[in-house]
């Protein structure tokens, strides 16, 4: 489907979820009825940095870009708020170059997702995802799920993982690359456990500054 670039001297826009899709869902320990792509309209050459998180709330009117400020983007927003930037909303991230997604596109059943389920997705879906946005120069990993994603991906590609094993904040201050994209090993900045970790609070924050430090 090519992008939308109708209106003479207009920026080339698209819509995310019409370029990347799951055919057949063949995960188990997922909800396909809570499949989320984002639904929005963007600009891929203003996007500079993706910042990944972990799976679409049960909830869809709590997703990142739903409407009435969902519960997904009160603490998204709080973390860049904790980072410096000075923003209220899903329109204030995207402004800042940031494009929010997560890992798998299926709502979970359980508490953890299934490295089968992840593996599935992100070869998939996210791969092509990402691939939406070449002048991506960073890229956030909130949490395990996205860290793992995110080696599937480069174990696919490269024949090895990006992020090695370990717990986040003893590994998250070394420099990790994937063709030419930094990338930032985190921690999830959804749900209510957020705001209670004043720890995690805080290494996300600096892990948001120093993704846009360059921006």
């Amino acid at each position: 489907m090519p992008l939308n670039n109708n209106i003479k001297g207009a920026k080339t826009t698209m819509r995310p979820n019409r370029f990347v899709k799951c055919a057949d869902f063949p995960c188990s320990d997922i909800r396909k009825d809570r499949y989320l792509v984002p639904d929005i309209e963007i600009q891929p050459e203003k996007v500079r940095a993706l910042m990944i998180s972990e799976a679409p709330p049960e909830d869809a009117t709590d997703y990142f870009y739903a409407q009435n400020n969902p519960s997904y983007m009160q603490t998204t927003v709080q973390a860049f708020n904790d980072a410096g930037f000075d923003i209220s909303s899903i329109e204030d991230v995207l402004r800042l170059g940031v494009y929010v997604t997560t890992a798998v596109k299926c709502a979970k059943t359980s508490y953890a997702v299934s490295p089968e389920t992840i593996e599935n997705c992100c070869v998939r879906i996210l791969e092509n995802e990402i691939g939406l946005f070449p002048k991506t120069e960073t890229v956030l990993l909130m949490g395990d799920t996205a860290i793992k994603a995110m080696n599937f991906i480069a174990k696919k590609n490269t024949g090895k993982r990006i992020i090695p094993i370990g717990s986040t904040y003893k590994i998250r201050n070394i420099i990790y690359s994937y063709k030419q994209i930094r990338v930032f090993p985190s921690y999830l900045q959804t749900g209510k456990s957020y705001l209670i970790e004043k720890s995690k609070r805080r290494m996300i924050a600096e892990d948001i500054k120093a993704a846009l430090a360059n921006h």
